[in-house]
């Protein structure tokens, strides 16, 4: 099949980019996306050009250090992250076009610093448990629907898709999964009203937007993490200071 590249290419965070158009052919249905720009990135070096900067680690989609706009969409399909995106879902002659996750810093072309989220995650703090010996498995029951809630939730993978799909700029979802599966289990409770106000704080030190229920954020996660947890952020919020 025969695609067009329409790709966004910037070089340095301070000067403006562009679009550039690369077409590309006889490219395989099975590829993923980040191999086609593998392959694209071999043509231009062999061509004596600058490559696509892009980022990406496990290419399994666990680590969401891939994520990119695809045709306007983050991570280009619902329920899954830009390296799970296969050209089979594509139409030959189509054109593509890709952009770096709005709401972040441009770092080079497709690539963008999520450092905002390691800031607020610090912000959340420790837990305390008394050390020693291991417990016993049946001092602190914990019911299964809080079990699953809290796992479900610490599934985040702060790819920050729900900030680009949020027209606000919002983390409000990445922050409510923090929040929800620390704040849901016995440890996490000594410090839950400290935690939450910190990260609310840091959160907005960061100039990321506020939420506003549109839910794009949740339509494009691709761990699937629920509006819920938004909720549990709010309410654990206005707790913290009553």
């Amino acid at each position: 099949m025969d695609l067009t590249l329409q790709i966004w290419r910037q070089s340095h965070p301070e000067p403006a980019g562009q679009f550039v158009v690369y077409p590309m052919r006889d490219v395989s249905p099975a590829w993923s996306l980040l191999e086609v720009l593998d392959q694209l990135n071999e043509h231009l070096l062999r061509a004596g050009e600058v490559p696509v900067a892009f980022a990406s680690d496990c290419r399994e989609g666990i680590c969401g250090s891939c994520g990119l706009l695809v045709n306007g969409i983050p991570h280009g399909q619902a329920g899954v992250t830009t390296c799970q995106v296969y050209m089979r879902h594509f139409q030959s002659g189509q054109t593509l076009t890709l952009e770096p996750f709005p709401g972040f810093p441009v770092v080079r072309d497709l690539v963008v610093d999520r450092s905002a989220f390691d800031r607020i995650m610090a912000q959340g703090g420790y837990i305390s448990v008394n050390v020693g010996s291991a417990p016993e498995a049946n001092t602190m029951p914990i019911p299964p629907d809080t079990a699953v809630q809290a796992f479900n939730a610490a599934t985040c993978i702060g790819c920050g898709a729900c900030v680009a799909a949020c027209p606000n700029g919002a983390a409000a979802l990445f922050v409510g999964a923090k929040i929800t599966h620390l704040s849901l289990l016995p440890q996490g409770q000594p410090e839950a009203a400290k935690r939450v106000q910190a990260m609310v704080a840091q959160m907005d030190a960061e100039g990321l937007g506020h939420c506003s229920n549109h839910g794009e954020c949740a339509a494009v996660c691709p761990q699937s993490i629920p509006l819920t947890v938004i909720a549990r952020l709010r309410r654990q919020y206005w707790r913290a200071w009553l």
